[in-house]
């Protein structure tokens, strides 16, 4: 957009934001080394037990470096860093491949490790708490296939589904080394985060979308990249790519990927939008014609907030800019943008 450059108050207030929402550097090095001993125990546990862990990959957000800081004060609710702790299993038994089952041992197993610890079942996991940290760590019992790089995930639903730890990692550290490669400070994965950020605003003010998994937030970020990159500022940017993804969601354009395998054809839904290493999996398929009008509706909210602070930067009214970076990532960012 004319005129904005990566000196005006707009692009300080939302660097220094960006910043601010990031994982806590002392956060990081307190799960890699959470993370380790949590691998031991379990490992060692589940072997006591006659169950053989053939691997324990690294995922979700920590992994992808899009994860954010915990932030719970008032209305103002993010729960933070998910840290996502795979365990690929051989199984030996058909119980060993039942995910009620699977999630009854390793309650045992997080319950003879970590007495003290609350814990508790998911759908597809075993969450931990740990209130020292405040640091939640979900166990996620996965069988093994032939190839290192593929698990099989069990859903709560009974649902086998073939995907990839590895190659879920690799599709955003791709986008955010391609950004890497480009002029400028702003970052695809740090872009991720501001995505992520907003939604956790909207969602807690929804109608019909109480609900939008972090992985619809990687797939829509994901796509606004491969069409329209990242330019020198992040108002510049995230006013891109909400218009972008306002206009595709308003007209239930499908979207997919290639990096590793192009659908064959589009499933029947509502609207689609597709796993990038698993193209039989719409992250989608379960949502409603409400839902997809809500999100295209926040989108667009989100568009007309961005055309607002930038236009108010521009003639230097600051507050008035102020107002409407508010509207889009709510009152924590009155607080944290470095504002005096």
């Amino acid at each position: 957009m004319p005129g904005l450059s990566n000196r005006s108050t707009l692009h300080h207030r939302l660097t220094t934001f960006v910043d601010w929402i990031a994982t806590e550097p002392g956060t990081e090095d307190t799960i890699r080394r959470q993370s380790d001993e949590i691998r031991t125990r379990i490992k060692g546990k589940a072997a006591n037990d006659g169950l053989t862990v053939r691997g324990t990959p690294n995922s979700g957000s920590f992994a992808k470096r899009t994860g954010l800081r915990r932030h719970l004060q008032g209305d103002s609710t993010v729960e933070g860093q998910d840290v996502d702790l795979p365990f690929v299993i051989s199984p030996k038994t058909k119980d060993d491949e039942a995910v009620g089952p699977l999630l009854e041992r390793f309650l045992g197993y997080a319950s003879a490790s970590y007495p003290d610890t609350p814990r508790k079942k998911t759908k597809s996991s075993v969450k931990m708490s740990f209130v020292s940290s405040k640091l939640s760590y979900d166990l996620v019992p996965m069988i093994a296939t032939t190839d290192p790089e593929q698990q099989i995930l069990l859903r709560g639903d009974g649902e086998r589904r073939r995907t990839s730890v590895q190659k879920h990692i690799a599709f955003i550290r791709s986008r955010t080394q391609a950004s890497n490669n480009l002029p400028g400070r702003v970052k695809f994965n740090e872009c991720v985060r501001l995505m992520k950020w907003w939604r956790e605003f909207r969602v807690a003010s929804a109608g019909s979308v109480d609900d939008m998994p972090t992985f619809v937030v990687d797939l829509l970020s994901a796509k606004a990249f491969d069409e329209l990159s990242v330019s020198e500022t992040y108002a510049q940017t995230l006013a891109g790519w909400f218009g972008f993804l306002a206009d595709r969601v308003d007209k239930r354009t499908p979207i997919y990927f290639t990096d590793f395998a192009r659908p064959k054809t589009l499933p029947t839904a509502t609207w689609v939008v597709l796993d990038p290493v698993n193209p039989d999996n719409n992250a989608t398929a379960s949502w409603s014609g409400l839902m997809v009008d809500e999100l295209a509706e926040w989108l667009a909210d989100g568009r007309d907030a961005w055309s607002r602070a930038i236009a108010a930067d521009l003639r230097g009214d600051h507050r008035a800019c102020l107002d409407a970076l508010v509207a889009i990532f709510g009152t924590p960012f009155r607080h944290h943008c470095g504002e005096k």
